[in-house]
Order: structure tokens, then sequence, then C-alpha cells
């Protein structure tokens, strides 16, 4: 879409960079401020998952349409999926399902501020975590490093909300949630990579289930009066500008923006772009929500941007030492490897850190 308007690649680079890491900060502070405008957490990642399939589901069975059209039997889920039923069950569950849930339940306990920290921060610890179980794949000393300094930033700002919980506070909630998604999350992209699934098909495939899992129970669980929904106490208008935002905005458009942004500046740029969400989020969250911004939330704030920076700055010298030794299609690997366990934010996951499971898929 950009490029049909015929901007330089360097425009193109530019305005996809600004556009993502605008989306992937303002999904941490609009869902955060959405707690206060009536709909309920699970109302909320309806109206994600509503959004999102607009887009996919019909582009997904306009991707699929020369396969079927030649007989070929292709995807699931009756045809809202183009991969496998397996492969599409194992990641959505994890990075359609279980990361939305998670994450908008923890915005309804601690502070977007607490986010910032917690969500960006805990991916890249995840995700190695789950690769170096998983894949096998070996922790450098730098890296492990880097990892130290996010380890320290989460244990500032989780442990003295954890703390306040002997006397009664539930910020804690919140974290605890915040950390679970990022988990989810961290488990999706490291699917992605174990399965070699193509970036965009994967992202249509965990919105299709999400849709078939998701939207059946939950109407169920209400018409039945098992679960609450605020969706008939609130204007219409916030039911579309969630969709738009949370499941067009967050998963659709910063998907592709992201990947453009990977194409004109390579994935450690990328990251190293993406490294400045948590900052500009806390800030955010400051002026637009009017939270505090405590001292440990700035010394846990300021110890995970460096741990992400000096993961990157890792994988670009080992990705510069492997090219020396083996030319540049080692270096290219090298980088998208190290990159993708770096990486910052499903979007969210896609999700607003939907960056991740692309350059991991970008990687197969």
């Amino acid at each position: 879409m950009i490029r049909a308007m015929r901007f330089s690649s360097k425009t193109v680079g530019l305005i996809s960079a600004v556009i993502t890491v605008l989306i992937w900060t303002g999904f941490i502070v609009i869902s955060r401020a959405s707690v206060a405008r009536g709909l309920l957490p699970l109302d909320i990642a309806l109206a994600r998952i509503l959004g999102a399939s607009a887009v996919l589901l019909p582009w997904a069975w306009w991707l699929m349409r020369s396969a079927r059209q030649a007989g070929q039997k292709v995807g699931s889920l009756g045809g809202l999926s183009p991969l496998p039923l397996g492969a599409t069950v194992q990641a959505g569950i994890l990075g359609g399902l279980l990361y939305a849930v998670l994450a908008y339940n923890g915005f309804f306990f601690a502070p977007a501020s607490h986010a910032s920290v917690l969500m960006p921060g805990s991916l890249p610890l995840w995700t190695t975590l789950l690769a170096w179980l998983v894949l096998r794949e070996k922790v450098s000393a730098g890296r492990a490093v880097g990892l130290g300094f996010i380890v320290l930033g989460d244990v500032l700002v989780g442990g003295a909300s954890l703390l306040m919980a002997f006397q009664g506070g539930e910020v804690w909630k919140g974290d605890l949630l915040f950390m679970l998604a990022a988990l989810c999350w961290s488990g999706y992209s490291v699917t992605v990579r174990r399965l070699g699934l193509d970036a965009v098909r994967a992202t249509m495939a965990i919105t299709a289930f999400a849709f078939v899992a998701f939207v059946p129970l939950y109407l169920l669980l209400i018409g039945t009066g098992v679960l609450l929904t605020h969706l008939g106490q609130v204007p219409v208008s916030e039911i579309v500008f969630q969709a738009v935002f949370q499941g067009v905005g967050s998963v659709v458009i910063s998907g592709i923006t992201f990947t453009q942004m990977v194409r004109h500046y390579g994935p450690v740029r990328s990251t190293m772009v993406t490294a400045l969400v948590p900052g500009l989020s806390a800030l955010g969250a400051v002026w637009f929500l009017g939270e505090p911004l405590h001292w440990n939330l700035l010394a846990g704030l300021a110890l995970v941007t460096s741990g992400i920076l000096f993961g990157v700055r890792q994988a670009k010298t080992a990705a510069t030492a492997t090219a020396t030794g083996a030319g540049a299609t080692s270096m290219e690997a090298t980088v998208n490897s190290d990159a993708s366990v770096a990486l910052a934010k499903d979007q969210a996951a896609v999700a607003p850190v939907l960056g991740d499971a692309l350059v991991s898929g970008s990687k197969s």
C-alpha cells in the first residue's frame, strides 16, 4: 500500500518504523486507558479478535483460492486458516487466544508503566529460555549479560508490587499476567520457528483459531449468564474503536509496517528502533494517564532497555564475526536468529509484539 504511493525505499522504511513504534506504544497506553471506558477484559479481547478477523480471514480465503480451484486440500478450520490444523492449534492457543486474554486482564490490575517494562522486557528473556529448552539454541555470554539486565529490571518493578501484596495491593496480579502474556507470545514465536511457519500465514492462522475457539464460547457463556459483559453498556463507537485499533491496528497494520521496516533497516536495526517502545509507553502513561513514575520504574525501564540494546549489539557483533569466516549468507542467518530472540514487542502480539513472530517466520 505504501509502495504504491511511489515513496522511496528510505521513506517507506522511516514511515513504517514510525507507525510501528506508535502502534506498539499506543497498545499499552490505550489498553490501560480502556479500563475506565467501560468494557471488560474479555470484551476488549472479543473486539480485537473480530477486528483482526474482518481483515485477515477474507485475506486467508483469497490466499488459498488458487489451490482450492486446483482441487488441493489446503488449510483448516473450514478454510479460515491457511495452515494445517495441528500447527493452527499449537500457534493459536498461545499467540491468538491466551496472549490477548492475559494481557487485557493485566491492564485491569496494573498500570501501563508496569506493562511498559514487564511485557516488552520479558519477551527476549522468555524467548531465549524457550529456544534453549525447545530448540536447543546456545546462549552466548553476551546475550546472557543482556538478559541479566532484563531480569534485574523486571525484579525491580514486579518485586515492589509483590511486597505491596502483603498490604492488600493487587498490582502484583497485573504484573504476573503481563509476564505470563509475554511467556505465551514467546512460546508462539518459538512454535513458529520450530514448525518453520510463514509469518503472514501464521498470523492468519492464530486469528482464525481465536475466532473459532473464542467467539462462540464467549457468546455462549454470556448468553447463559456465566460471564458478565459490558458490551451493551458502552457506545457502539467504543466497540468499533477497540476493534479498529486493537484488531486492525495492533495486529494487521503493525504487522505490515514492521515487515516493511525489517526489509529496509534489517532485523538488528529494527529491533533497536522497537527498543524505544518501553520508554515511550512509560512516558505516555505519565503524560496521558497521569501515572507516577517512581524510581524503581525508572531504574527497571533503564535496565530493560539496556538489556534489549545490549543483546542486539551482541547479535550484530556475532553476525559480523560469522560473516568474516563464512560469508554474507551465514551472517544473515545469525542476525535473524539472534534478533528474533532480542525483539521487544503480538503483539502483539500482534499483537503488538507481532514483530518477533514476523522475524522468526522470515528466518524459515
